[in-house]
Order: C-alpha cells, then structure tokens, then sequence
C-alpha cells in the first residue's frame, strides 16, 4: 500500500460513512415524525426508543441500502478526482488502470466483511428487539393463536391442530398420522395436545387406530403421553422470521425442515443465499462506479449521479422482484439471489474493459 492507495481508500470509506450518516438521519427524523403521535399515546421511555428501535434501526437499513451507499459513494468521489483531474494524474505517473483499481478493491473488501457479519449476527438480534418493540408500542402484529397448522413434524409424520394458543400451549382438536410410502399405517385424534416440556407432549381423550393390512386395532383413552420433535414456538415461525435468526441459526432451521421432509423453506434459503450475495455486490458495484466515474466529462457529476441512482434503483427491485419468482417457485432460492449479481457483473465486464482502454 502506497500513499496514493491510502489516500483513495480514506476518500472511499469516509464518503461512504458520510453518506450512511446523511441518509440514515434524514430517515430517523422522517420516521420519528410518523410515529411521535404513538410514542406519546403509549408513554414510551426515552431509553427504550433510542436503544430498543432506533439502535437497531441504523444497522437494519445500513445494511439493506449498502448497494446505494456504496455505488453513489464510489460516483461521487471518482467524479471529483476525474474532475480535478487527478486520475488523469495518476496514470500519466505511470499506474495503470488495474493497479488503480487496487485500493477500490480492497475498500469494497473490508465492507464485504462488514456487512457479512451485520447481515449474519448483528442484525438478526437487532431486527428482533426492533419488532418486539413496534409489536408492543406501534402495531400489534404478533399472533397469539395459531389456526388449521398443518406440518410434518418427522418423515412420515403429520401433525394437525385445528387452533393452538401460544399463552398456554394448548391446542384443540388435533390429528396425528403416520405414514410409510403412501400408507397410512396410525392414525391418532384428540380434543386436546398440550405441552409439557423439551418435545414431551401429551393428548386428551384420543383415539388411537392401527393398520395392520385389513385388520384395525382401536385404542381409547382420556390421557396419552408422546414424543413429537417440535416446540411450541415453531408452530408460529414465518417467512419473517428468517430476517431475526443469526446465518448459524438459519442453517440449523433448514437442515431441521429438510430432514422432517418439509418443503417450506423457499423464504429460508432466499435469505440465506442473500446473505452472502448481497456483500459480495459490494465488488459489483465498486467496478460498476468507477468504470462509468472514472473519465472526465463535461457538466460534472450530475449525470453520472442521476445514472448511479437508476442503476442502483434497478439493482434493489431487480433483487425483490427475483425473491418473489422463488417465493412463487418460479426459480431457485439460490438463482433468486445470486442473478441480480450476475447481470450486473455481466454488464461490468465490458464497461471496465473499455475504461481500461
């Protein structure tokens, strides 16, 4: 590293920095206007405003917008360094265009490494504390009572309960059947399951059947203790959930849904793959700028400012709407994720080879 790649690194970082702190309190003070009537009318600590939301706030939207910030940070600062003629500057020095390219690598390098552990272990924690919050002051969203929930809970295995409260952890009205192939060979109803502890379950006035070919064993009884591989929580996770568990946790869940044989994890794995491909736009997007920032022009930035804004425009709808195809089973979780990457990278390629030249 020389004092050229430093000083192109502090000018990356610093505008970057600038930028997220520009942008995310024009946010704040837009978001604390929308929601002051209901911080008043619940009577909400000052504290727990400022650590329990707006805290977690910062980290939530940094990371989710990180494309914008970092793509407008790399036009902005290319273009004044191309108009002050400083690249020119540079390479007429003797640096090529790919040595130049090295701090802007290794800047884009230290955010991948940022936002991976954001994206991984830092927001998920926070993203929970920021929506019990809203839950308890803003809007009620979390459901107390689960209705018709219907999931194999082991290969082979259904469970279904007509409604389940999450207050007592009982349910009402469930089915148990297993099954090996396509036979159903137990068949277990009761008017209630209720939970006991670390998988122990227990039914009330069940009725038990057993197929054995042709013949059938009936069983009755007012009390039945089991064993199901699920807790009560699980009966309540949804596709928003996957933004509130760490990448470890998330894996774990997965693997637990694949190996009960369940095929709902579209919404698990999207995040999952965006994770990681989601930092790594942070190279896609350094290349992206300083090949369309890098010549000097006339009229100055605004052009390229007004393009960046577009192109990362198109970059974070392009990544929803390919969510949504997975989501729909129209494409793979990990094409879902991964083709917003591509197509830009794909639309790089030339524009840096041509920069080069």
């Amino acid at each position: 590293m020389k004092r050229l790649d430093w000083y192109i690194i502090k000018k990356f970082l610093g505008t970057f920095f600038f930028s997220i702190v520009l942008i995310l309190s024009i946010a704040i003070v837009f978001d604390l206007t929308e929601k002051m009537d209901d911080f008043f009318e619940s009577q909400v600590p000052l504290h727990e405003i400022i650590f329990d939301y707006y805290l977690p706030f910062i980290p939530y939207y940094m990371n989710m917008f990180s494309s914008l910030f970092i793509f407008i940070s790399v036009i902005y600062f290319t273009s004044k360094l191309a108009g002050n003629s400083e690249i020119i500057a540079m390479l007429a020095s003797g640096v090529s265009y790919h040595r130049l390219m090295l701090p802007y690598a290794f800047s884009a390098a230290l955010l991948f490494v940022l936002a991976i552990f954001l994206g991984g272990w830092i927001i998920p924690r926070s993203s929970e504390r920021m929506l019990k919050f809203t839950d308890k002051y803003v809007d009620h969203f979390t459901s107390v009572s689960a209705q018709n929930v219907q999931m194999e809970v082991k290969p082979g295995t259904i469970l279904y309960i007509e409604s389940f409260r999450r207050y007592n952890h009982i349910g009402y009205r469930c089915s148990i059947e297993e099954f090996e192939g396509k036979t159903l060979m137990q068949r277990i109803t009761a008017d209630r399951i209720v939970y006991d502890s670390l998988e122990n379950w227990h039914l009330e006035n069940y009725t038990q059947r057993t197929f054995t070919g042709l013949r059938e064993e009936l069983e009755q009884g007012s009390r039945k203790d089991i064993q199901l591989p699920i807790i009560p929580d699980e009966l309540f996770i949804t596709a928003q959930h996957a933004h509130q568990m760490t990448t470890p946790e998330l894996r774990h869940y997965m693997d637990r849904q694949r190996e009960r044989g369940s095929g709902n994890v579209k919404a698990f794995e999207v995040e999952y793959h965006k994770r990681w491909a989601s930092p790594l736009g942070a190279f896609i997007m350094t290349l992206l700028g300083v090949t369309m920032s890098s010549r000097k022009v006339r009229g100055g930035m605004g052009k390229n400012l007004g393009i960046g804004v577009v192109l990362t425009a198109a970059y974070i709808l392009f990544s929803t709407v390919s969510t949504t195809f997975s989501v729909n089973n129209v494409m793979s979780p990990f094409m879902a994720a991964w083709l917003p990457n591509f197509v830009f990278l794909a639309i790089s390629i030339p524009l840096y080879i041509r920069a080069s030249k």
